[in-house]
């Protein structure tokens, strides 16, 4: 699966913009991008293993909202980061 990495998380992927890894869930996915890039999982994941309020995931242009979402081998992932401040 390709997943586009937002330009916030670069840092923890080496700046690359996109990454490949396998999973057949979200949850899944996200632990082998944790497993390759330390430290990035937390960046995404509560501690009670819900997806951070100000980050959206979206499989093929559709959001996914939790961890145990399916997924296939074929799927794009795109992590969005939503900007605030004042």
């Amino acid at each position: 699966m390709r997943i586009h990495i937002p330009s916030a998380l670069r840092a923890y992927t080496k700046q690359q913009s996109e990454v490949e890894v396998e999973g057949s869930t979200l949850g899944e996915v996200l632990s082998e991008l944790d497993v390759r890039y330390p430290g990035f999982r937390f960046r995404i994941v509560t501690e009670q293993d819900r997806i951070r309020p100000h980050i959206r995931i979206f499989v093929n242009d559709e959001q996914a909202q939790e961890l145990l979402t399916p997924l296939n081998g074929e799927a794009r992932m795109y992590i969005v980061c939503a900007l605030s401040g004042g």
